[in-house]
């Protein structure tokens, strides 16, 4: 079934993901549950309503015991599988994805559903694999609790400052909003109504062009700086007071300095696709940088085994040690209270990172076999350089690096290059595309 990927379930409604495959996943879950208490969210998708009442039912009939949390940013989903004690979470999102999609993210106990996870529930679903139980479900409503936990950590943290929310039409809507106008801040929106055809822009703030409107509205609304999030609110992207993106990279730069002011020695974890830069600027601020393979699953994982302080993609995921994971409303006050100890402007602060010559991320849609075909053909070609295995395969050149890796979500190949100067980068780019299979 090509709807369960390496993190999380995700396809189109109701081609390769309907309610009665929903219902199905939710049965696969609360068999794993085992009759324990599971929290229950959702974004606000044109299809989630009737995805997640199938999903829950699943869940019932498999003995689990359900509160459902409604419509709710994934980080709150998350927070209220800590906060009440519940062994699993589920969400029925698909996040970044464009608005025909949608998903299934799940956790059991403290991990993130990884592939074997994901392995197995694919085979409870195709097996009928189901236990049958009397499960239990309670609406459970958690959002002034979420939004006092963040005032009571915040309080009073953003006095003076002004910032420019762009929800998207997503689950940030008025759950940002609040949150940081709770903490002091003066608070602008922009596409703060939630609207699940998503008629404004992309639901991934990563996208080319998905922020141009929110980089405009920060300077025309005299704001101090900008946070652009996901589908789903677990992803944040930030662009200074004259519009400029800060690059989800140099966002972990940011806050991985802030950190390790306080705390030297401390662990960061990042994912491959970040420029070297992060790995430079984390071990000259004194810290133990660690790369990871991208996606959510891994990040985290990645910051458990290792106590990591905090741990970051390019994406704009952004995972902190005292929440065990990552929360796009919390990063967006902890890069506020960055920009308050720094006494610069954003654009000022962003600009104390070394300049680099990085691409985005070139897409190529591939089967899944045909994709690890190409990788395997790319480091069969370079056998004469060093070569990292951890996320597809990352070739190092004298001057920069270039790395080909699966995407998690979609059948498609992602590739990224960085080098030294412009024209190392045009080189490396040039040399590795031209060895691509057709």
């Amino acid at each position: 079934m090509s709807i369960f990927k390496p993190c999380d379930i995700r396809g189109v409604y109701p081609d390769a993901l309907n309610e009665e495959l929903a219902g199905a996943i939710g049965r696969g879950i609360g068999t794993e549950l085992g009759g324990r208490t599971c929290v229950v969210g959702g974004d606000v998708r044109c299809s989630t309503p009737a995805l997640k009442r199938a999903v829950i039912e699943g869940l019932a009939r498999a003995g689990a015991q359900v509160l459902d949390l409604g419509i709710a940013p994934t980080p709150a989903v998350y927070w209220a599988h800590r906060r009440l004690g519940a062994y699993g979470a589920v969400i029925v999102t698909a996040s970044h994805n464009p608005p025909e999609y949608n998903g299934v993210k799940f956790a059991l106990g403290d991990r993130p559903a990884g592939p074997e996870d994901l392995g197995r529930l694919e085979k409870r679903v195709r097996d009928s694999d189901f236990v049958d139980g009397g499960g239990h479900v309670e609406r459970r409503e958690v959002r002034g609790d979420y939004i006092e936990w963040l005032r009571e950590s915040f309080d009073g943290t953003g006095r003076g400052l002004r910032v420019l929310v762009d929800a998207g039409n997503g689950c940030a809507w008025n759950w940002a909003p609040e949150v940081l106008s709770s903490a002091g801040y003066g608070v602008e929106k922009l596409y703060c109504e939630p609207d699940g055809t998503f008629p404004n822009r992309s639901p991934n703030p990563a996208e080319a062009g998905a922020l141009d409107a929110a980089g405009r509205a920060v300077v025309d609304r005299g704001a101090d700086f900008g946070v652009g999030f996901d589908g789903d609110a677990d992803r944040a992207i930030f662009f200074d007071e004259q519009g400029a993106i800060i690059e989800g990279d140099q966002a972990v730069i940011l806050l991985a300095r802030d950190i390790l002011a306080r705390e030297k020695g401390a662990t960061i974890a990042y994912d491959l696709k970040c420029t070297s830069r992060v790995r430079e600027e984390i071990e000259r601020a004194g810290g133990r940088a660690i790369g990871e393979r991208s996606g959510y699953s891994f990040i985290k994982s990645r910051l458990l085994d290792e106590g990591a302080a905090l741990a970051g993609e390019a994406s704009g995921h952004l995972f902190f040690r005292e929440l065990g994971g990552d929360d796009a409303i919390y990063a967006a006050l902890r890069m506020g209270e960055v920009l308050r100890r720094s006494g610069l402007r954003m654009s000022a602060l962003a600009a104390t990172i070394p300049p680099y010559c990085i691409s985005p991320d070139i897409r190529l849609p591939r089967p899944r076999g045909d994709g690890q075909r190409v990788i395997e053909h790319l480091s069969r070609t370079f056998t004469d350089r060093p070569r990292d295995f951890t996320d597809g395969v990352r070739i190092e050149f004298e001057d920069g690096w270039a790395l080909c890796r699966l995407s998690v979500t979609e059948p498609v190949i992602t590739l990224r290059f960085e080098g030294d100067t412009p024209e190392a980068l045009a080189a490396i780019r040039e040399r590795v595309l031209a060895d691509i299979p057709d």
